[in-house]
């Protein structure tokens, strides 16, 4: 919000539903006729996150044989479209986020070293929903507002005993799992309370 590109496009890609053939494509783009059912040509995420920021989720995903086409490009800014002899400039800020273990993957030789000292400027650790206790409550109340509006239903509010078992579960599944949770609450929902027996949490589960 405070950078000078805050007004530009941010532009997100899960590299883990790319198939390693629709990389270039997707990240490049290509010409028309560039290859079989290439009916049209397509800009690719770089040029459309051109001055802006591109947010590349489930980086540990790339295949091993495109990494190097990814790290020429944050080394040199350089690329071509796909079909396309022309090389182009790019000017991205670059934001990548993973769930994988990085050092086991370099070390099994699946993550090349160079690209993760490339990507690896600044380096933020985000701390399982388990850990930030604090955050709970206010994100189960922002998810039954989402919910309450996607399904036009009424309003509804966590009563107290639903908000300890929210506190005193683990969260294997992080933030996905406590926004499923509460959409199945905000459907269940009676009288405008969701209750403990709204909350599809398995007691085992529950720290005591």
């Amino acid at each position: 919000q405070h950078s000078a590109r805050n007004n530009e496009n941010l532009i997100s890609v899960n590299m883990g539903a790319i198939a390693e053939n629709l990389f270039e494509s997707e990240m490049f783009g290509h010409t028309k006729g560039a290859f079989t059912d290439a009916k049209s040509s397509r800009i690719g995420r770089l040029k459309l996150a051109d001055n802006g920021s591109l947010f590349l989720d489930e980086i540990a995903n790339i295949p091993l044989s495109q990494q190097a086409k990814l790290l020429r490009v944050l080394e040199t800014g350089e690329f071509e479209v796909l079909g396309s002899s022309k090389t182009l400039q790019s000017n991205i800020r670059l934001i990548s986020a993973t769930n994988g273990n990085i050092a086991s993957l370099i070390c099994s030789g699946k993550f090349r070293e160079d690209l993760y000292y490339r990507l690896n400027t600044l380096e933020f650790n985000l701390p399982s929903l388990a850990l930030r206790l604090d955050d709970i409550v206010p994100l189960a109340e922002f998810f039954i507002v989402k919910f309450v509006a996607k399904y036009n239903l009424a309003a509804c509010q966590l009563v107290n005993e639903a908000k300890r078992a929210l506190l005193t579960y683990h969260w294997p599944g992080n933030i996905c799992e406590l926004s499923h949770l509460i959409e199945r609450a905000v459907l269940l929902c009676k009288h405008g309370k969701i209750k403990l027996e709204d909350i599809t949490i398995k007691r085992n589960n529950i720290k005591k």
